[in-house]
Order: C-alpha cells, then sequence, then structure tokens
C-alpha cells in the first residue's frame, strides 16, 4: 500500500547504487567539496531525510566510490597471474588489470583521481593510492632488475609516466564507444610496455 501511494505522488524509488550513481556523476560535474547533501537530494527528487535513510553523510557516499576504484585496483595486485611469472608478465597484468577496472568502474575512477586530500577519507584513499604506486614501482625496478625492461628510465618516473597515461582515460574514453574494455587495455599495455621493453 505504501509503495503503491509513492508511485502515485511520483516519487521515485533508489536503490543504494542508484542514489551512489547519482552522487559520483554529481561530484565529478560539480566538485566533491561543492557539493552539498540538499543539492544531491534535489537532483535525486528526494528529501534529505529520505537520503540520510539510505546513507549516514555525503562523506560516507565518498567512501563507497572510493573503495570501488581502489578495491578494483588492489584487487588487481592479489590475482594469481599478478604475483606469479617474471616481473615483466606482472607487470603487463597489472598494467592490463588496472586499465580494466578504469573502464568498469570508469565513474569511481575518475573520482579517484580528482581527490584532493581535503578530508580524512580523501586523505587514506590518496594514501592506498601511493600504495598501489610502490607496488607498480617496485615491479618496474624488478623487471629492470631482469633485464626485460629498459634500466636507463627511472621505475618512479616511468610509473608516472605509464599511469599519466592510463589515468588520461578517464578524460576521453566512453564504454559504449567503438573499443571495449580489453582492446583498450591491449592497446595501452603495448603502447606503454613497447615504450619501455628493452630491444
Amino acid at each position: 500500500m505504501v509503495e503503491h501511494e509513492q508511485a502515485k505522488r511520483g516519487r521515485p524509488g533508489y536503490d543504494r547504487e542508484q542514489i551512489l550513481q547519482v552522487a559520483v556523476a554529481l561530484f565529478i560535474e560539480q566538485g566533491y567539496d561543492a557539493t552539498s547533501v540538499a543539492q544531491l537530494a534535489e537532483r535525486l527528487g528526494l528529501t534529505k531525510s529520505a537520503l540520510y535513510h539510505h546513507f549516514s553523510s555525503k562523506e560516507e557516499l565518498l567512501s563507497l566510490a572510493l573503495e570501488q576504484a581502489l578495491g578494483g585496483l588492489e584487487a588487481v595486485l592479489q590475482t594469481r597471474d599478478a604475483t606469479t611469472g617474471t616481473a615483466s608478465d606482472r607487470l603487463g597484468v597489472v598494467l592490463h588489470g588496472a586499465v580494466r577496472v578504469l573502464a568498469a568502474r570508469l565513474p569511481a575512477v575518475t573520482l579517484l583521481l580528482r581527490v584532493r586530500g581535503n578530508s580524512d577519507t580523501e586523505r587514506a584513499a590518496l594514501a592506498r593510492r601511493r600504495a598501489f604506486d610502490r607496488t607498480v614501482t617496485a615491479l618496474v625496478r624488478a623487471a629492470q632488475d631482469e633485464g626485460s625492461v629498459r634500466a636507463d628510465i627511472d621505475a618512479s618516473v616511468a610509473t608516472r609516466l605509464v599511469f599519466g597515461m592510463v589515468n588520461s582515460v578517464v578524460e576521453w574514453y566512453r564504454p559504449t564507444g567503438p573499443e571495449g574494455a580489453d582492446q583498450l587495455a591491449d592497446d595501452v599495455l603495448a603502447v606503454a610496455l613497447d615504450g619501455l621493453r628493452t630491444r
């Protein structure tokens, strides 16, 4: 009866995931700090109290969105192929996996790349992102030590350059475009590793 009355009044029904998607889109559009709970409620067509029924705060929404991005990236590091084999092969697996996470979780990764450390949640996310970068840098260094990638480029610089390219994908990639996530990952891998591999 209650559901019928809500539908009759035209009130939209959202689950937590749908609210999170709208919130992430608004955070990207306006900036997290510049987005108020009132604006989010208005975008959703909900009251603030209805929004608080699903989430305790704006920061909880941010935390969940950043977890989608960071959890995906960290999971790539734990896969069997990322932990066994040559350093060069493992590096390839991690880069390929990172691009696939980016493509699959594009809004969350876009938001992650725009946080500036203005809250505890953002600072924690940036710390996790730096830890991910350090792991990749160690892989680059190991690949250099085994002679499979160029040693004349500092490993941390190489990592920054490669992930600068990977991260730029959020600005132009559209999942509905002609290139799927697998092909995109293959292309990024070809460009990145061909530039790093020894001849």
